[in-house]
Order: C-alpha cells, then sequence, then structure tokens
C-alpha cells in the first residue's frame, strides 16, 4: 500500500466523561443556518459569506457582536430572539451527521453531556429531527451566562457529570468550540471539515471514525481514525 492510500494509525483517548456539541458534531443543520444567517446578514448590508465564517458554534447574539461590533448589546439579544425562533421552526434538511446514531448508542449508559450555544427549545427540536436521543445532561444557551469560545459551558457539563476536566473529552466542530474545548482544559476530538483549522487534539472525518469501549473500571476508552 502506498504512503498515499494509506490509512492513517488510529489514535486512543481515554476519559471519565465525554461532552458533545450538536450542531456539526452530531446534527447536521448547516442547512438551516446558512438559510437563516444568510437572511440577516443580507438585511444588515453584510457579505453572507463572511457572516457564515464566523457564526458556528457561537450564540447568535455573539455572532452578531463580532460582526456589528458597534451596535449596541440589546439589540443583538432581541435579533437573537427572533432568530432562534426562526431556526426553531425550520427543520428542513436537519440530518443526523454520519455515524451519530450508533455513537449515542454506544454512549447511552457512560458520562455524557450535550454542551450546545443553542438553547432548550432548539436543541430538542434538533436532536428530535435527528432522531437522535436527547442527553440527560444538558448545558444549553440559558445555562451560561458566556458564549463559546467561552469554556464556561464545558466546565459546567463537567461540573454536572462530577468530572475533572483533564478527564473530559470534547466532541466540536467548530472554531469556537474547539478553543473552548481546549481553553477548559480538556482534550478535543474535532468532527467534519471546519474542524481541521482549528487544532483539535485529534480531528476525524465523522463519528463513523469513533469506536466507543468502556473499561472495567468506568473509563471510557475512543479509538480514533483520524482524518489524513
Amino acid at each position: 500500500m502506498s504512503a498515499s492510500t494509506a490509512s492513517a494509525a488510529p489514535v486512543v483517548l481515554t476519559a471519565r466523561a465525554l461532552l458533545l456539541d450538536m450542531d456539526g458534531t452530531l446534527v447536521n443543520s448547516d442547512a438551516v443556518v446558512e438559510r437563516c444567517w444568510r437572511a440577516w446578514a443580507l438585511s444588515h448590508g453584510l457579505d453572507p459569506q463572511e457572516a457564515l465564517k464566523v457564526v458556528h458554534g457561537r450564540q447568535g447574539y455573539a455572532t452578531m457582536a463580532v460582526l456589528l461590533p458597534e451596535r449596541p448589546m440589546e439589540l443583538n439579544h432581541a435579533e437573537n430572539a427572533e432568530m432562534l425562533a426562526r431556526e426553531t421552526a425550520d427543520t428542513e434538511g436537519v440530518v443526523p451527521v454520519g455515524g451519530a446514531p450508533e455513537f449515542m448508542a454506544a454512549i447511552a449508559r457512560l458520562p455524557h453531556a450535550l454542551v450546545t450555544s443553542a438553547d432548550a427549545a432548539l436543541a430538542r427540536v434538533r436532536m428530535t429531527a435527528a432522531a437522535l436521543p436527547m442527553p440527560l445532561v444538558r448545558i444549553t444557551a440559558e445555562s451560561v451566562g458566556a458564549s463559546k469560545p467561552d469554556p464556561e459551558g464545558f466546565l459546567q457539563g463537567a461540573a454536572e457529570l462530577g468530572a475533572d476536566p483533564a478527564d473530559c473529552v470534547v466532541f466540536e466542530d467548530s472554531g469556537a468550540g474547539i478553543e473552548a474545548g481546549l481553553a477548559a482544559g480538556m482534550r478535543v476530538v474535532g468532527i467534519g471539515p471546519r474542524a481541521a483549522a482549528h487544532g483539535p487534539t485529534v480531528h476525524v472525518d465523522d463519528l463513523t471514525s469513533v469506536r466507543v469501549e468502556a473499561d472495567e473500571d468506568g473509563t471510557v476508552r475512543l479509538t480514533l481514525t483520524p482524518s489524513r
């Protein structure tokens, strides 16, 4: 087998808890996100392509603050509420990320939490649309005072699971989310094409590249096939 066709060597990570982003990690909601944010950008005289470079991973008000830095934050919060309503009503094209159903089944009895920039209603709608089970522990937009890339959400998720941050593995697709996970002192598995440029601990194409096992002492063992 030539070097160009050889598979990357598997990487093994062990953890006590798994912290999972939703959009782009478990659920492919890109179609909805792009529809809603493209319309918002155009309504504010912004380049939609530039807007889409910063929207992933952040809460909506934080994205708006990046794109319109001179605007009062109360306007961002008001428009974010409208944006959440539009996104929650639109599920066309929402599907699971490759391997997500099998991955969620494999971790069902293991310590894990959803840590998402979506609010609770949007998280429920998208996980349902993708036919994925909702984790019992979930950190949503209402749970935190700061959006990713701030590490607050991941640190809160670890605390609720009773795990030390160093014993957690984060699954993320966005630059903001990867930055948040690393800032929390956690290892980060980057999922999909957006993740590659942001320095995750390991980068995989999707969740089909992740095998989950539980050791007798409760340790979660992840065997990952990195992207080439």
